[in-house]
């Protein structure tokens, strides 16, 4: 249940569904974090930027550390180390939890390496030619945008399509009916691409 809890959260941060003023603030830090990285990654090699954010993170860390013990020795108090309530938090990850975990991200694992097989080793050939069309489309995409640019677009608010959700799906269906009704057309033509009924 917590996890449910904190990952409808998690989506609620960064889908911007909340609207309130206090979440609007976390909404638009984590668009603005989000983006800065991205456009770092876009300029800058991963391990730079990994190196960066690492010592901007410590920079920040001993800084504060630094200036808490100078404002300890001052005042000539005894707080204590100003990071201890954190260090003394219980990091570990139980055995069941991992176990969970790793059962959930075997099922997708599992589920992902199936449907490869079945694409690459043609058992529908349909759906391979389906997967080759796309990539093939996706080579003309990769010639304009790279992989950041993309994410980067990916990364526009989601209102957009709330917003225009009725006319978005009444196209994306238009598409679909369309796409459904020229492939019953070859796989009436061509009886070798007929999909195999399930026994």
């Amino acid at each position: 249940m917590e996890d449910t809890t904190w990952r409808t959260r998690g989506w609620e941060l960064c889908g911007w569904e909340n609207i309130l003023v206090t979440e609007m603030g976390r909404s638009g830090a984590v668009f603005a974090s989000s983006l800065l990285l991205l456009l770092s990654l876009a300029a800058f090699s991963v391990v730079s930027v990994v190196a960066y954010l690492v010592l901007a993170l410590l920079s920040v860390t001993i800084s504060f550390r630094v200036y808490k013990s100078v404002i300890q020795a001052v005042q000539k108090s005894e707080e204590g180390h100003p990071f201890r309530a954190y260090l003394e938090l219980d990091v570990t990850l139980s055995p069941e939890a991992f176990q969970s975990h790793a059962t959930a991200a075997m099922a997708h694992v599992n589920h992902v390496l199936r449907l490869l097989v079945r694409l690459f080793l043609v058992e529908d050939l349909v759906d391979s030619l389906k997967l080759a069309v796309a990539m093939w489309l996706m080579t003309y995409v990769g010639a304009v945008f790279n992989g950041i640019t993309l994410l980067i677009l990916g990364e526009t608010p989601p209102q957009i399509d709330k917003l225009c959700f009725v006319q978005i799906d009444h196209y994306v269906g238009i598409a679909r009916e369309q796409t459904k009704s020229l492939i019953a057309k070859v796989q009436a033509k061509l009886p070798g691409l007929a999909k195999k009924k399930p026994e």
